[in-house]
Parts: structure tokens; sequence; C-alpha cells
């Protein structure tokens, strides 16, 4: 644990008889920048912040104010964790727990909720930009297109931590959209193996993106279901890592591309008639 540098000082403790609140604040896919701004005002008044080191850049707490307990928790079991909150949340009216994307994503949201819910203490929860939303921004792309596919699929494949029944890669990549795989870079063999059995071909396109939106640590690597394990082996990417399957892959290159009925010329809604010349000749 360590204190913030020179920086304003951080809310007054709370009386004990009324604990603090603790803040589930998505900190966001690495480039501190994307924290939104709610969640930088809570680290700018916050008394104490737990961050997920493993996983959110330091330099996430760069706004926290002098004074403010900061401790990274990445060699924390979960009971260490609350025990870490709720002491604090005895102290500080405002305690942070910083996590990577977002809180609702892949996190231990409620097995820290419940434990400080029994202890009576108020929570707050901060949503964060995605690791799926970041890779798709760094390589421009799109998860949906018209008449392509309007749907995306949040998922990752089995490892230690089983699916449930009806959520294996097969059977979610038989719908044949946008698939973004969380936590599976290190079991891409099971990746092309769920979209060979659901018919995808050898040479549809797979996206992997390394640390997304990272100052100066960020990659990109395209490939397809024959190459795309071979190609991050090459490049030696092996943790923190987003896989997207999608039809959409590469749309911006496309010679053709069916355009968005809101903007059509010919399109009548609330905001806007359709021109009556362009009706006339379409």
């Amino acid at each position: 644990m360590h204190l913030a540098p020179d920086a304003p000082a951080p809310e007054r403790p709370v009386a004990a008889a009324r604990p603090g609140t603790v803040w589930f604040v998505g900190a966001g896919p690495g480039d501190p920048d994307l924290i939104t701004v709610k969640g930088r005002g809570l680290i700018e008044r916050a008394g104490a912040i737990l961050f997920a080191g493993s996983l959110v850049s330091e330099a996430a707490t760069r706004w926290a104010p002098a004074g403010c307990e900061i401790a990274d928790s990445k060699d924390m079991t979960l009971g260490e964790m609350v025990a870490w909150l709720t002491e604090r949340a005895s102290r500080h009216a405002t305690v942070l727990r910083l996590q990577t994307g977002d809180p609702a994503l892949y996190g231990t949201l409620i097995e820290v909720v419940q434990p400080l819910d029994a202890a009576g203490i108020p929570i707050g929860v901060v949503p964060g930009v995605s690791s799926a939303m970041a890779s798709a921004a760094a390589a421009v792309e799109s998860f949906t297109l018209p008449e392509v596919t309007q749907t995306t699929i949040f998922t990752r494949v089995e490892g230690r931590t089983p699916m449930p029944a009806g959520e294996s890669l097969a059977e979610l990549a038989a719908h044949r959209c946008t698939l973004c795989i969380f936590l599976s870079i290190t079991l891409l063999h099971k990746v092309e193996a769920g979209l060979r059995e659901a018919g995808w071909p050898e040479d549809a396109p797979v996206l992997v993106v390394h640390k997304a939106s990272w100052p100066g640590e960020e990659r990109i690597v395209r490939g397809t279901v024959a190459t795309i394990k071979q190609l991050c082996r090459e490049a030696g990417i092996v943790s923190q890592a987003m896989v997207i399957a999608s039809p959409t892959l590469g749309a911006r290159g496309w010679a053709e591309l069916t355009k968005s009925k809101l903007y059509d010329a010919t399109f009548t809604h609330r905001f806007r008639r359709a021109s009556e010349a362009t009706k006339e000749t379409s």
C-alpha cells in the first residue's frame, strides 16, 4: 500500500457508525484517459483505492488526492479484498474498487458486493469501456452492419471455469454473428475448433487485439480461422487479448456495402422527411 503524491486532500474520514460508500469503478481497457468523467471524479475525492494491478494501469490512480490509501489487489484473495474494502469504508466516505473494463463483465462484482451488503456498506457502480469496444476501435471495425449481422455475443471458451449448458462456442458461433471472445488467448485451439464445428470456413476472418488502448503496448493481429493461432504464437501474444470473430471484419475495404436506412434520403423518420425528388426517381 502507498499514499498518493501531492494533490488535493481526500474527503474527510466518516464516523465509525456510518460507513462510507464502496464504488466499483470500471477503469476502462487500459488507456487512463478512457475512464469515465464520473469515475475520474470519484478517484479525485477517494480516501482509499484498491486497484487490480495485474490488469489496470497504475496510471489510472494518478488523479488520487494526497493521503489517499492505494493498494494493489493482484496478490489478494477474495476474502482479503473484502476485508480491505470493509475496513477502509469504516474510515473513509469514498472507497474505490478500480477494475479493468466494465465491472459487469467477467469480474467479481457480485462476489464482493454480497459480503459488503451483509455488512451494511453502501455500494455504487460506475460502468467502464470494455476491451471489446476498445479492440474494435483500435482496428477500426464495427460489430454490426446492415444485412450482415445485428447481433454481438460476449463469451469465452471453457477453461478452468466450465461453460453452462447451451453456451459452448460452437453453439453460439452457429448464429454466425459477431463473437467477442474474452479470456481465451491461450485457448485458441479451442476457439478454432468451436468455429470449425459451427461451420465457419477456414478463411473466415479473426481479429486479435493485445492490450487494446494501452499506450505503446497495443498490438493488432489479423488472421483467419486457419491461421490466427500460429500468428499469435509468432507474435508472442499470450495474455490480455481480445479475440473477435465476425462476418463484419474487414468491411472497411469492401467495394460494396449495404447502407443504413436511417440516413437514406428516401427514408422518413420523425426528425426528417424523405426527399420528394428522391422518392420520385427511386
